[in-house]
């Protein structure tokens, strides 16, 4: 059955090596989540219509040429993420732990300059501006822990193993498996390290050692040797796994990032009926994420004789980082056709984006046997290559009710699927025609919905509340074979306050909750438990997380217009 926003953390994970992207990065990457100011914050961003405030700028260019005044803001704010995690299986990470993570954000600063023409008809007045707003925010902070009797990291690490050539995994001064073979990476890692070894023992017969060059085991499961009848002097495995041993597993994931838009701007009031506007805006975004993965032997130390190797405990941890800038044009108009009502529109091309990608893994194992400690780590690698995120348009309108009220709503739309993954450095970019295909048959559109209303019971003071609607753009085959959309929505809550002075100073205070589709996680890749080739096997269990994630921003703007 699919199940929503599945996130699959894979032996030979999406940060393995070069040109292991995924079409996941390319939409990470590539979808806006606006936050502005305090005011479009919270009337949901839908501003489409409405214009007048720097918030709006990345929405729609033309919204600096409703105001007839030059203005500035600035827009502190505090990110809180809130994730709920836990197991969906017994056995399996069964208790829910929730992880917040609070972080200093600045949603919006900028400024606009008017300039009067004096005329009464035809352009009125133009603004030049420059203004920064966030368009996404990554922070995310999970945690679960549980007990696990069937399978381990360790032993899913060693089934993929299998088939290499223990030989093919050692550095030597002449030999680097990590640069001079196409061996996932966390293999070369996991043997380095001691996670995993190949499989071997010692004749009854003879008394020599022998080892199964082809074959491993994990640090924390037992195996059993029978000799084969049919050829004499050869094993085979009669048994491997965890043998009902229980360890205890972790499972940790720390997000940081933050994506920003930069915008040049300029804006013409044509006839107070027609507002135009152009951006050409650079986007800036970073993106840290660290996750490790820990088991334990479930038992205190009198119980460590029950794995092989005197098993107590291993880590692995991996960190990734990415930074990126690219650039794009955005165009937008505002018209009033009647008094009180207004309808605006705006297209943004491509953004034309160079990301760099650097990550590291260690790894280490600790037991109580001749089979000892280890330590182990990948080298520094890092990457860089070109994304073009697509085409979006969107429309809006909104009436206002003299001073008293305005309400707005505003629709979106972004095609991911025609997202693309280009080299950096050359322009042949058939080492990403794979991702580039799974982008062209798994992602489609995203339907973006919001709407917003302000009240003001006196002039100075403003009352306001917004919602917001992100449909996911993901489709997958089900089980007739049909190709069907993913039912992941992103669902926004908003409120706020406004002060303004009888002079030139306003204020405003914005209160958002965004609340993401459910995300399971699995640690690692189902396996074969029995010796045999690793295959995916969707009859063998393990652990599976779902993750309920948070994201609740509070901002004040400060301004100034004048």
């Amino acid at each position: 059955m699919k199940k929503t926003a599945i996130t699959l953390l894979l032996i030979g994970s999406a940060v393995a090596g070069a040109k292991a992207q995924t079409m996941y990065d390319a939409f990470r990457f590539s979808e806006n989540h606006y936050e502005g100011t305090a005011r479009t914050m919270a009337m949901g961003n839908a501003f489409t219509a409405l214009g007048g405030d720097l918030g709006s700028v990345s929405i729609n260019p033309a919204g600096s040429a409703v105001a007839r005044y030059s203005q500035i803001t600035i827009t502190p704010g505090v990110s809180i993420s809130s994730n709920t995690s836990g197991g969906t299986a017994p056995d399996y990470f069964q208790r829910q732990y929730r992880t917040p993570m609070a972080r200093f954000s600045m949603p919006n600063i900028g400024f606009t300059i008017n300039f009067d023409t004096f005329r009464t008809s035809g352009i009125k007045n133009w603004t030049l501006g420059f203004v920064v707003n966030r368009t996404n925010t990554y922070n995310d902070n999970l945690y679960v822990r549980g007990l696990n009797s069937n399978t381990s990291f360790a032993g899913a690490l060693a089934s993929f193993a299998q088939g290499i050539h223990v030989d093919d995994l050692i550095l030597t001064d002449n030999y680097d498996p990590y640069y001079d073979s196409d061996i996932p990476f966390d293999i070369i890692l996991g043997y380095e390290s001691g996670i995993i070894d190949p499989i071997g023992g010692t004749d009854p017969d003879t008394g020599t050692e022998f080892t199964l060059p082809y074959d491993y085991a994990g640090v924390n499961e037992n195996y059993y040797l029978s000799k084969d009848p049919d050829n004499p002097g050869a094993y085979f495995i009669d048994g491997l796994g965890l043998d009902g041993n229980t360890i205890e597993q972790v499972y940790s994931r720390r997000i940081i990032g933050s994506k920003y838009d930069y915008v040049i701007n300029f804006g013409a009031n044509i006839s107070d009926v027609v507002y135009f506007g152009a951006n050409l805006g650079i986007t800036s975004l970073s993106y840290s994420q660290e996750y490790y993965i820990r088991e334990m032997s479930g038992g205190d130390a009198s119980d460590y004789g029950a794995f092989q190797t005197e098993f107590r405990s291993l880590r692995y941890n991996n960190t990734y980082n990415a930074t990126g800038a690219g650039v794009y044009g955005k165009f937008g108009i505002i018209v009033t056709p009647w008094e009180g009502l207004r309808l605006g529109t705006a297209i943004q091309t491509p953004t034309s984006m160079y990301i760099k990608e650097t990550w590291k893994t260690t790894a280490g194992v600790n037991t109580y046997s001749d089979y000892g400690n280890h330590e182990a780590e990948t080298p520094d690698n890092e990457y860089d290559y070109n994304l073009v995120s697509p085409f979006r348009f969107n429309v809006g309108a909104a009436f206002t009710f003299g001073n008293f009220a305005v309400i707005s709503a505003d629709y979106e739309m972004a095609d991911y699927g025609r997202m693309r993954f280009r080299e950096a450095d050359t322009n042949d970019n058939t080492g990403f025609d794979p991702m580039n295909e799974d982008i062209r048959t798994y992602m489609g559109q995203s339907h973006m919905f919001r709407a917003g209303i302000e009240v003001k019971p006196i002039s100075s003071l403003a009352i306001r509340a917004g919602y917001g609607l992100t449909t996911s753009p993901e489709k997958y085959y089900d089980t007739d074979g049909m190709l069907r959309n993913v039912k992941a929505n992103t669902n926004r809550f908003s409120c706020g306050l406004g002060y303004s002075s009888n002079g030139s100073f306003f204020a405003d205070l914005a209160f958002q909750a965004t609340r993401y589709s459910d995300e399971y996680i699995y640690p690692y890749d189902y396996y074969v438990i029995d010796g045999e080739d690793a295959v995916i096997d969707y009859n063998v269990d393990t652990p599976e997380i779902l993750s309920r994630r948070w994201l609740f921003n509070i901002a004040l703007t400060f301004g100034f217009r004048f």
